[in-house]
Order: C-alpha cells, then structure tokens, then sequence
C-alpha cells in the first residue's frame, strides 16, 4: 500500500512536532521525527511510503498535491497541532478532491487529546490515530488492503455511522526495533531547511526514548503523547544512530536529542556516553536535562561531546513550582553551577503564567534568571494544550480568553498567549515576559560572560552574533522601550520585598 506522511502546508517554518507549535521568533524549526519514525515503520512492514515537510521547505497546497498525484497514496497520514487543525482538515479537503477514495488519518497532540470532536465535528476526516501511533498506522493499512473492519486496531478511533473508539493500545517497549529517523530525513528532509536556536548549524534532531516520569501540568508529550514511563534505546542503537547521520550527513555538525529528559536514568546516560567516547564521535550534541542534573553525569557528557544543555528551570517561585508540580525546589537547581564546572553551556527556560503566577513571582523568576546568569535563556508565557492539566485548569477556572483554537496562533503563526491568571492577564505576561528578555540580556553581568565564553570556546561567537541579530529588533522595539517603563517600578518594590523575606528566612 502507497502511505503518505504529510506535514501540510501552512505557515512557512510552521513547526507542528514541537512542544509548542508555531513560527518561532527565534526561527527554530523542527524535523518531522513522529512522521519519519512511522514513516520508517511502516516501510519496514512492507509498504510504500513518501514524506512531505511541506512548512519547512515552504511549499504550496498545489505544490504538495502535485508531489501526492506522483506518488498516488491509498492512506493519508496528517500531522496537526492546535493552532493550525482548521487548516490541516482544509489540506484533507483538498487531497479527498483529488484522491475521492482515500482513507484520511490524523495524528499529533491535539487530535489524540481531542479525536472524538475532531471526528463528530470534521466529517471528511476517517479517523484519528491515537498517542504514537506507528503500529497503528500499519494496522490500519492491513485493514484498508484487506477491506476489514476496524475495530481490533487498537488506539484508532473512527466513524462507522457514528464516532468509535477502539481500546487504547499498550505503550510501544522495543523501541530498538524501530528504524532510525534519520534514516528517513536523509531521503525526505533537507538538513538545511531545519533550525535550532541554541544549536549548532546545520543539526538533526532524534528521540534515544519515549515518555518522561515527572509530571509538570503544562508538557503535552508526556501527559498526551506518550505517558509517564521512560522507555529508552539501547546505548548501542543510541551510538549507532550518532555514527549514521556522522556517515551520511556531512554537513551536519550536532545532534539534538528530543527526549523531555535524557538524563533520567544516570548509568544509562554514562553508558551512552562511554559508547560515544569509544567510537570517537565528532558531532557536538544537545538534550534536555534535569535542573538538579548531577556534576559526575556532566563530566561525562562533556567528554562525550555534549555541548549545551536545555534546563526548565520554569520558576523562581517554590509556590509555582509546586503547583506545576514541577517536582523540585529552587534550592535543588543546581544543573547550572555543575554545567559551568563541567564545561558545558545552558539554554535556560523560564515560563510566566502558570496557575497561582502574580507579579511578585514573575519577578522572582526574573531574578533567579539573572542569577544563573546562563549561556542563553527563553522567557515564555504559559502555553496550554488540550490533554494537560493546565488545559484542564484554564478551562474550568474560565481563564481562556480565546473563542477557537485559531487564536492559538497570531495571523502570522506566532504564539498567541490564550491564557490568564486570577492576579495577571494574557498581555500583562507577555508583557513581562518581553521586559524579562531583556532585562536578562542587556546586563553587564551578562556581557561579562558571554565574553568568557567566547574566549574559552572562540567557536560560539558566530552562533552569539547569529541570536544577537535574531532577537536584536525584540530587545530594541518601541513595545520593549514601554514594558521596561511599565515595570520598572513595580519591580523595585517587588525587589524589596523579596530582599525583606530573604533577610526575615
């Protein structure tokens, strides 16, 4: 059976598989990972596949169809998000115009959370594959070239005169058995089409496992996608994968692991390393970690060639923190003072708007920013997304402003904050999150370091000049001149009553 795996078109760079899908001010862009690893699966099973990115390499619907009429598939797979399902169900009205007996299924985030509305409400729609949904997909051809019903494919939900919905299907434990995805990205992707903002140029992204066991209300995979168990590669698979895109991607020069968590296991992560260390990899590599990752675990990283590290910090408030349930206190972050020891650099992530956020505790969030004083931070509003409990909690509290999921986005594809406190509103986080911005990056202190680093590593001045010239018109604009009117003063005060509850602890 001829598969198609389509990213659809919308706006150019629109990035569907990320956490947060939208047009990123700082360009990030992400591979197409859960398509190219159904995409792979399936091809391994037999079948015949194609895979179209159509937002990163910016082309049209009727480019996109023309490559489909080519191709000629009986199964249509479309990736969605939030922001963009109205136009991702328009695409399928437009492939179903040329291809009138095509089987169209959805998969992604949104859907999974929401694929009985998606089904009562988008009737050109066939049906929703669940959670991952690789075996799913192969299931559902079986059927299709079979003329089968569909009600022993687990995790599908469908419509036979009315919406069904099969039994979830059993989280996937031998990943190993999975094909690369960069097996697939070397045929389908262009590496230079693809973008990471605290990364080296050109990357590639991967996923060494699946699942996260910590449970921050606002991370859509873990709750949405892929549960709360981690399930990792082998190290070996993980090695093998970094001495393939080292083989067959010579323009690439780092690698960006996806995991929410890479470090979750210690002597996994050494055993990787190790394994890195013996097969003299030559690609730098990135991945998420813990904010109280341990200074041992970073050492060998480092020598592994781990470069940066992501931390979600997210708080300076143990009150924030703790309703997010985040699950660590400021007084456990201590990924940062170990990065420096170790040598590696930090990407910082710092989220404003979470349940309970006030003024008082944005500033907080502010302050232990400048504090770590990282390589590079990202001050974002909360963005909340059916199937988390943020969602849930916005949703019954009644602090979604927005009226369709089309205003998740901004009419250029830009996030639009949708969400409010009790104390802030959606423009009053955005606001601060834009004062915070650059409070943390016009800084003496700031300058000092980054100049530090360049001289120890004379290789991050060309990425340096790179971010600079990306965020320059946001740190300089006539609405950041304002904000940093509108809080100065209110921060202060705010300062003041922190160094009064510091000197009272």
């Amino acid at each position: 059976m001829n598969i198609a795996f389509i990213n659809p078109p919308f706006h150019p760079k629109y990035s569907r598989g990320s956490r947060s899908p939208a047009v990123t001010k700082s360009g990030t862009v992400y591979y197409p990972i859960w398509l190219a690893l159904a995409a792979g699966f399936a091809e391994k099973n037999g079948h015949n596949i194609i895979l179209i990115d159509s937002p990163a390499e910016v082309i049209s619907t009727e480019e996109t169809l023309e490559r489909l009429k080519k191709f000629n598939p009986d199964l249509l797979i479309v990736e969605t998000s939030t922001g963009s399902i109205t136009k991702d169900v328009e695409f399928v009205e437009h492939v179903k115009k040329v291809f009138p007996s095509i089987h169209a299924c959805l998969v992604g985030n949104h859907v999974t959370a929401l694929h009985k509305e998606t089904l009562a409400n988008y009737p050109v729609v066939d049906s929703v594959a669940r959670n991952e949904y690789e075996e799913t997909i192969v299931d559902l051809a079986s059927h299709l070239s079979t003329d089968k019903e569909f009600g022993a494919i687990t995790s599908l939900t469908w419509r036979n005169e009315e919406v069904v919905v099969n039994p979830p299907r059993p989280a996937l434990k031998d990943i190993d058995n999975m094909p690369f995805a960069s097996e697939i990205f070397k045929r389908f992707c262009n590496p230079r089409d693809y973008f990471f903002s605290a990364g080296r140029f050109p990357q590639m992204m991967m996923y060494t496992g699946r699942g996260c066991p910590y449970l921050c209300t606002y991370c859509v995979y873990p709750q949405n996608f892929y549960g709360h168990t981690y399930r990792h590669r082998s190290a070996k698979s993980i090695a093998d994968e970094f001495k393939y895109i080292e083989a067959n991607f010579p323009e690439v020069v780092e690698v960006t692991i996806e995991d929410d968590t890479f470090t979750v296991y210690k002597n996994h992560t050494i055993e990787v390393c190790k394994l890195l260390i013996e097969q003299k990899n030559k690609l730098t590599w990135t991945c998420n970690v813990r904010a109280d990752l341990d200074e041992e675990t970073m050492i060998w990283m480092k020598k592994a060639g781990c470069r940066l590290v992501i931390v979600g910090f997210e708080s300076g408030s143990n009150k924030i923190l703790k309703l997010m349930k985040k699950g660590l206190k400021v007084e456990q972050f201590k990924a940062a003072e170990n990065a420096k020891k170790s040598g590696l650099l930090i990407h910082a992530c710092y989220m404003m708007g979470n349940r309970g956020e006030t003024l008082e505790t944005m500033n907080e969030t502010l302050q232990l920013a400048k504090k770590l004083n990282t390589d590079t931070a990202q001050f974002f509003p909360l963005m909340i997304y059916p199937g988390t409990e943020a969602y849930e909690w916005a949703d019954k509290e009644g602090l979604i402003d927005a009226k369709s999921f089309d205003e998740w986005l901004t009419p250029e594809g830009l996030h639009n904050t949708v969400v409010r406190t009790h104390d802030l509103t959606a423009q009053e986080i955005v606001d601060f999150c834009n004062y915070a911005r650059r409070e943390y990056y016009l800084r003496p202190a700031y300058f000092l370091m980054k100049a530090k680093n360049i001289i120890t590593n004379p290789a991050e001045l060309r990425r340096t000049i790179k971010a600079f010239f990306t965020f320059y018109k946001y740190l300089f604009n006539g609405d950041a001149k304002k904000n940093k009117e509108k809080f100065d003063s209110m921060i202060t005060k705010s300062n003041k009553k922190i160094k009064s509850t510091e000197k009272a602890a």
